[in-house]
């Protein structure tokens, strides 16, 4: 008898990276993605929202639920995506609009508390953008947050310079209040940060060998791809055409837990939300844990993202 798969909550802004950890999930067989949640990011949230359906849409995942959320940080205005990483529709250009697939009509706080409720003390949640909607459920829903077996983020950094600042991570820095109380809440907390998935790169080869895998989804994937490596070759890694794994790095350790992980780091977690520092994710001195709410930083894991993506992807029949 296969054991239960593990049922997963996805949090995401989605652009590019965000939709190779959605492929990932989609086609790994121990985990179930029971929901999505989307959020303003790397594009607004109306994009991020038609870019899920319009993935799930060539997947063949007509059945799992996608929730519209925040448009903007808490208290602030939201000034714009991250076009020249991820395009002007955040995939790429590749048009990912939805032919049939609608978001339903809860709000992303509100879909994963129904979904709290339905997986009590199994549900683990994946927050892959800004952590608005985590934030407002906490808020919202507080007799919930006990439901939720595991929260990992990714987002923050703390032994490396930020990408959007010299000190703050993306995520984080787009809504340091909200992050502030996710990493306050009382639910445990793993964070993988740019200190581990800057280390985690995929290549041209490996994304030529990606849009070969047969399938509609993937050959997308493998033309989106192509902005992506643009940016981080002539801006972040000097020529070499590659790119980080961010998005699906945090994916591989929300799907396979403590089996991947190699080395962590217990510490509470402290964010910046003023000044020069706005932001800045840190290790807050003292005690890492209240009763079983514990705080994790990744630090190392025992597989490589790229490889791991195209094992999955490879061994899942995609519609065409």
């Amino acid at each position: 008898m296969s054991p239960e798969r593990i049922p997963i909550f996805v949090d995401c802004d989605t652009g590019i990276d965000d939709a190779l950890a959605l492929a990932y999930l989609l086609a790994e067989p121990t985990v179930e993605v029971v929901g999505v949640g989307t959020v303003f990011g790397n594009t607004s949230v109306e994009l991020a929202t038609r870019n899920t359906l319009g993935l799930l849409e060539l997947a063949g995942c007509d059945d799992i639920p996608v929730a519209k959320g925040a448009a903007a940080p808490l208290g602030e205005d939201f000034e714009g995506g991250e076009r020249a990483v991820h395009g002007s529709d955040g995939v790429g250009g590749v048009g990912l609009a939805p032919r049939t697939l609608r978001a339903a009509e809860i709000e992303a706080s509100g879909l994963l508390s129904d979904l709290a409720e339905e997986h009590s003390g199994r549900l683990r949640v994946l927050a892959l953008g800004p952590l608005t909607n985590l934030a407002r459920f906490v808020a919202a829903h507080p007799d919930r947050v006990a439901d939720i077996a595991q929260v990992t983020v990714m987002g923050g950094a703390f032994d490396r310079n930020g990408n959007v600042s010299r000190v703050a991570e993306a995520n984080i820095h787009n809504d340091p209040r909200a992050a502030a109380i996710v990493f306050d809440a009382a639910w445990p907390v793993s964070v993988v940060p740019l200190d581990i998935t800057m280390r985690h790169v995929l290549t041209e080869r490996q994304r030529a060998e990606l849009a070969a895998i047969p399938g509609a989804l993937p050959t997308v994937l493998g033309r989106m791809l192509h902005t992506y490596l643009d940016y981080y070759e002539d801006s972040v890694f000097e020529g070499e055409r590659q790119c980080a794994l961010h998005d699906p790095l945090a994916a591989v350790v929300v799907a396979s837990g403590a089996r991947v992980i190699r080395a962590d780091e217990p510490a509470g977690i402290d964010v910046a939300t003023d000044g020069d520092d706005w932001g800045r994710t840190s290790r807050r001195p003292g005690t890492a844990a209240e009763g079983t709410a514990t705080r994790r930083i990744v630090l190392d894991v025992d597989r490589d993202a790229a490889e791991t993506l195209l094992e999955v992807l490879r061994a899942r029949e995609w519609p065409s």
